[in-house]
């Protein structure tokens, strides 16, 4: 650990305290408007993807397309994050999801036959956001008050579920009228969200004078070595990353609604908010009882609780019961996130914030887009239902290997033992 390492996690502060910040509160506000709009679109764009091809398997080169910028751009973006004002490179990244928001609206207005052009503008995306995710976040620990970075990660966490719930709820009122205007909302709220986070202040990182020649590729790799070396943050990492590789049926949503559920646009946009609604519940809940003890632990026992509740989604044909099990399984999830985004920037120092998440950010695309891919091409070959319930299986399956191969994570008992590793 060294001195602008962010000091305890297990912080006397409350939520309160933290978000009499103005600068906390404006980027809260910021993230939970951006945020917003990219679940709206997101919840729209793989909506209208099934809807003109009919076939599951396009979701998956939907997420493929939004996966591949962050995987080929890491040793870039990482850097940018590190050399550069994290607040202007993040609002420039976010400029690049608004238009491809309005990308998005023009070509709904042509009554689409053809999801090809989908498929490029989500490339534009995804690298847009290959920008944007490591900036925005190596923000966080930057503006969070002295002893308050759990509270910060924790209401973070819950602007980002709080915009799971409104973004695909509305996206689904808003799809039923037409695509277009779904879109048309997701770019309005990403602008609205670009002008607030221009009102946060934050201080651009001074690079060492030793540092400051033409980056290398050594240079860019070093968030990739680090994250290696670190056997606690490897572990929590590739735990995430092949848990929800195998496990996440948010992508085949669309197909479960219509094929296993039977429901319509309407009711396809709640079950896509019940994820957000799990997430958010249980990011209150950490937000005012942060987990203290037994970090390791909890970390194993809720991913394997986000495999159970994928294999009652893939089992079920009752709309109440699919519903309820995605809210389980994401309030799971967010456990997840809680642990991993307080564990970041405790173990890693603030000149290398942002190639170590530009790292991260592969990995939990890798987990969510890579993701995607995997489920939609295993569903076209063995159909849906299998491949949910095979992957909840897999899941479980996963947390007991990790449980045995990484000690190091399953032993941890607190935040602050981390601090002198």
């Amino acid at each position: 650990m060294t001195d602008d390492t962010p000091s305890t996690v297990g912080s006397t502060l409350t939520a309160r305290d933290v978000l009499a910040s103005p600068a906390v509160l404006t980027f809260l506000l910021s993230q939970f408007v951006v945020t917003t709009g990219v679940m709206l679109q997101a919840a729209a764009l793989g909506k209208h993807v099934y809807d003109i091809t009919g076939d599951e398997i396009n979701i998956g080169w939907l997420g493929l397309a939004e996966f591949l910028p962050a995987a080929v751009l890491v040793l870039v973006t990482g850097t940018v994050a590190d050399r550069f004002n994290r607040k202007y490179v993040g609002m420039f990244a976010l400029a690049g999801e608004a238009v491809s928001a309005l990308a998005l609206l023009l070509y709904a207005r042509t009554n689409p036959t053809s999801a090809a052009p989908m498929f490029a503008i989500a490339v534009v995306f995804g690298a847009s956001r290959a920008f944007a995710a490591p900036s925005i976040r190596s923000i966080v620990p930057m503006i969070a008050p002295e002893g308050g970075l759990s509270r910060v990660v924790a209401l973070y966490s819950a602007t980002w579920t709080s915009a799971a719930i409104i973004g695909p709820a509305v996206s689904g009122f808003l799809y039923s009228v037409d695509p277009s205007v779904a879109y048309g909302g997701a770019m309005m709220l990403m602008t609205v969200g670009i002008v607030t986070l221009s009102r946060v202040p934050v201080s651009h990182v001074q690079i060492p004078r030793e540092e400051q020649e033409r980056p290398t590729l050594r240079h860019a790799l070093e968030g990739l070595h680090f994250i290696r070396r670190t056997p606690v943050l490897f572990a929590a990492i590739s735990l995430d990353l092949f848990a929800v590789l195998f496990g996440g049926a948010v992508a085949l949503l669309p197909v479960i609604a219509e094929e296993r559920l039977g429901v319509g646009d309407v009711a396809y946009g709640w079950l896509r908010a019940a994820g957000g609604i799990g997430a958010a519940i249980m990011a209150l809940a950490l937000a005012s009882y942060p987990i203290r003890r037994r970090i390791g632990r909890i970390l194993y026992l809720v991913v394997a609780i986000f495999g159970l509740a994928t294999i009652v989604l893939g089992v079920t044909r009752s709309f109440w019961v699919a519903f309820f099990a995605v809210i389980v399984a994401s309030a799971a999830d967010m456990v997840s996130v809680f642990i991993r985004g307080s564990l970041v920037p405790l173990v890693t120092t603030d000149d290398k914030r942002g190639r170590v998440n530009a790292v991260e950010n592969v990995f939990i695309g890798a987990s969510n887009e890579l993701g995607a891919f995997e489920s939609g091409v295993v569903s076209s070959a063995i159909g849906t239902p299998a491949t949910v319930i095979g992957g909840g299986i897999a899941t479980v399956v996963i947390v007991g290997a990790f449980w045995v191969g990484f000690p190091a994570l399953r032993d941890v008992d607190r935040f602050e033992d981390l601090e002198t590793q």
